[in-house]
């Protein structure tokens, strides 16, 4: 399976992280089902999925909010990561973005796009050895508004000097889709792990 590029010249390659370079959201689903099982809190993964790009605390907090719980949101959230952490070594790339990376690094710059906090993006980048391939990461601690809010994204082009226009975005949730098109940016959509192992 290829991905298909949008036509146009672009300045700079603006990626999400989980789900798009890193193969990683079925790991972190396994890490939330652990963690939240321990307050006796289910997450479907239909609604999983469809959260992709929510920052961890953003989830507890709708979570207890959804099914009458007070999770400690901050506690939730560490035992969560401590968990997906323990997992990286199964961690893969997704060879369809991994091929773009490869094309482009040090032709144009790159930066991380993240719902995740800049930690967990730099052990998984870590694991997979690309970490040195990006200019700059924007994690969930750079911005307020998150997806499908359009500042991650623009925050990540100005770091890199490039008008939002110029820039190409790699996502694979609806939620980052929309930001990268509330900022003006062109984007490609990364297929969800259960559509591409239909190919």
């Amino acid at each position: 399976m290829k991905l298909k590029l949008p036509a146009g010249t672009f300045r700079a390659y603006l990626f999400d992280c989980d789900g798009t370079i890193a193969d990683s959201m079925p790991l972190h689903y396994i890490a939330w089902k652990t963690a939240l099982a321990e307050w006796n809190c289910e997450f479907d993964e239909d609604l999983f999925y469809s959260w992709g790009g929510k920052p961890v605390d953003e989830i507890i907090s709708t979570l207890n909010r959804l099914n009458g719980l007070n999770m400690p949101v901050e506690t939730v959230g560490h035992r969560k990561e401590s968990l997906y952490f323990d997992l990286l070594p199964q961690l893969k790339a997704i060879p369809e973005v991994l091929e773009h990376i490869e094309a482009e690094h040090g032709r144009i710059p790159f930066a991380v796009v993240s719902g995740g906090r800049r930690n967990s993006v730099v052990r998984s980048l870590t694991a997979l050895h690309l970490l040195d391939k990006f200019d700059t990461i924007v994690g969930a601690e750079d911005y307020t508004r998150s997806k499908p809010a359009p500042d991650a994204f623009l925050l990540a082009a100005s770091r890199l000097g490039v008008a939002p226009e110029n820039c190409l975005v790699f996502e694979d949730t609806d939620l980052g889709l929309q930001a990268a098109t509330a900022a003006g940016m062109a984007s490609v959509r990364v297929p969800m792990p259960l559509e591409r192992d239909g190919e």
